[in-house]
């Protein structure tokens, strides 16, 4: 509604300014018309010049039939439009430097590997590597329990027997440290199992990636292993 009336609007100025100057549709006069619009971008005035007070809003430039040439924006169109070109190209930048990324990430997938054999023979030599680590770390957090265990009694019976008391603060600072101890390890084996998984994921995406690039069918012999 609000654009309809401002439609009504400037074809009234049109027509009052060709009126004024005697100028007719079709004689072809060459007269500039020029529109403003306040801050809500309705136009609210024509003349042949924009008012100083109008001079950074937007406006329609016309000829004398009311066709538009040319229009302006005002300083806020016109920093709103900037940052969305801005936006736009860093975007593009973006994805430029995406798709170059995963060129030279394939490339280097099919220079690895020829067979989705290869990739899953990579994948259990590195989920070795990982579980032996994990079994290193069973062991010495198995230790620590006991050592733990061990200490714990021991500060029991030194609690119970006066002769011992002696012992206790040496025996307490030791067993806070066996239980950061097992805390340490415990955290470590839970970080490798992530690892773990983590493993397995990206070499099901290199296998999906490798299935991609080369049409190789989904029928891999795949590793027996299960770990």
């Amino acid at each position: 509604m609000l654009e309809k009336r401002s439609r009504l609007f400037v074809a009234a100025a049109v027509t009052a300014l060709i009126v004024c100057s005697g100028a007719l549709p079709d004689a072809g006069a060459a007269g500039r018309i020029i529109c403003w619009k306040d801050a809500s971008g309705k136009v609210v005035g024509c003349g042949d010049r924009v008012p100083p007070e109008f001079h950074e809003s937007a406006t329609k430039e016309l000829d004398s039939r009311g066709v538009t040439r040319k229009t302006t924006e005002t300083v806020e169109e016109a920093e709103r439009r900037q940052a969305r070109e801005r936006e736009l190209a860093k975007q593009r930048a973006e994805e430029s430097r995406r798709l170059a990324e995963q060129k030279r990430r394939d490339h280097a997938l099919l220079a690895t590997y020829t067979s989705e054999r290869e990739i899953d023979d990579r994948r259990d030599r590195e989920l070795e590597q990982v579980e032996a680590q994990i079994k290193q770390l069973d062991v010495a957090l198995k230790n620590a329990k006991e050592r733990r265990a061990d200490l714990e009694a021991r500060r029991e019976i030194a609690e119970k027997d006066e002769n011992l008391a002696d012992r206790l603060p040496a025996l307490k600072k030791e067993l806070e440290s066996t239980t950061a101890e097992q805390r340490r390890l415990q955290q470590r084996i839970t970080s490798r199992e992530k690892d773990m998984d983590a493993i397995r994921s990206r070499f099901d995406a290199q296998k999906q990636r490798f299935r991609t690039l080369t049409g190789e069918a989904s029928t891999s012999a795949g590793s027996a292993r299960t770990y």
